[in-house]
């Protein structure tokens, strides 16, 4: 557990990369402090001492304390080997494929992951970012959080670059950032896998899409855009959306009712990601449905249960150790002062079995 005086620096700092503090503007008194954090003089003594060896603060006797040039601090050594990494989880679903390919090229460099998690909440981010950089890091490897709506945290991620710390953004991009990434070309993605459905004689699709992240909102796009290319059926696409934080249990309320309805019922689910696609698999066999036969469903991401599943999904790999790979090298060449290229993965389509076709003039799945 961490110490008070720690908490106390985690917050001020966190304050100051976030520009609430901004350079050379005079901070709280020890006692303003002591009220506001509810800790003794010595905790806040403790809390400053240490901004003020990191070269966060400065006094002035007399005159009290204020926030250094943090920007233009000198640079750590090469000799600091660790990477910071934030994504918006670690333990489950693709990310431990993802840390395990970057883990796996950086530590042939002598270089170790110091990892964090947002839960995709930008409270979350802003601290996991202040946290790693009090550590001195020689590069951050990026997952954005809830990257479709406005970015909370944009000043710390410029402030970020104008200290020179090499950057790079994995699965997403914030608007506005200069930063190089590695990302899946999701309007394809989506598309790809509207069109496989329509191809095998489904023209009534549900797509449902998680709305706060770019990946969403481009998967959408590629289903709409599906849609576009066949006018004939562009009535019949129904789409759904939903956020990070928001109770799935309204999601499904509104999926049983139009599985349920008496007509124009949907054949088939493009789904944002695996994860959702299982979900809804189960909740399909919950309300007496079963698929393929009643319903097809498509996922993305290729999860590794996901062909373990029954019925085995069909879905959209994700490259996953390969990014994590990509991302490593990328990293340690921006250390190196080497010049870097984005990347845009091209979808590839996983066909197993919870699509069916139902049109019987093209080929069965």
């Amino acid at each position: 557990m961490a110490k008070k005086y720690e908490l106390v620096k985690q917050d001020i700092s966190e304050k100051i990369f976030s520009e609430v503090y901004k350079v050379n503007e005079k901070l709280p008194t020890e006692s303003e402090l002591m009220e506001i954090y509810h800790v003794s003089r010595f905790t806040v003594r403790h809390a400053i001492g240490e901004l003020e060896k990191e070269n966060f603060v400065y006094r002035i006797q007399g005159g009290g304390m204020f926030v250094k040039d943090w920007k233009n601090k000198p640079r750590p050594s090469v000799d600091n080997k660790t990477i910071g990494l934030i994504t918006t989880h670690i333990a489950d679903y693709i990310f431990p494929n993802i840390i395990t390919g970057i883990d796996n090229y950086i530590s042939n460099y002598g270089y170790s992951v110091l990892l964090a998690s947002t839960q995709n909440n930008p409270d979350k981010e802003r601290k996991s970012l202040a946290n790693l950089l009090s550590n001195k890091l020689s590069g951050l490897i990026i997952e954005p959080t809830r990257s479709a709506l406005n970015n909370e945290n944009k000043s710390i991620y410029e402030n970020i670059k104008s200290m020179g710390i090499p950057m790079l953004f994995i699965n997403a991009v914030y608007d506005g950032l200069d930063i190089p990434y590695l990302i899946m070309d999701d309007v394809k993605i989506g598309e790809m896998a509207t069109n496989n459905l329509i191809s095998q004689g489904h023209k009534q699709i549900v797509g449902i899409f998680k709305v706060d992240d770019n990946q969403g909102i481009h998967r959408m796009n590629g289903y709409i855009k599906a849609y576009q290319s066949h006018p004939d059926i562009s009535n019949l696409s129904e789409i759904m959306m939903y956020q990070t934080e928001e109770n799935k249990i309204n999601l499904f309320k509104k999926l049983y009712t139009i599985l349920t309805r008496p007509k124009f019922v949907p054949t088939a689910i493009v789904c944002y990601n695996d994860q959702l696609a299982i979900q809804i698999i189960n909740f399909v066999k919950e309300i007496g449905l079963k698929v393929p036969e009643d319903l097809s469903i498509i996922g993305v991401d290729d999860y590794q249960f996901s062909q373990f599943i029954s019925p085995t999904l069909t879905t959209i790999r994700h490259p996953q150790e390969r990014m994590g790979l990509d991302a490593g090298k990328m990293i340690i060449n921006m250390i190196n002062k080497q010049p870097v290229t984005s990347k845009i993965y091209e979808p590839e389509m996983i066909k197993r079995d919870s699509v069916r076709t139902i049109n019987q003039t093209n080929e069965t799945n």
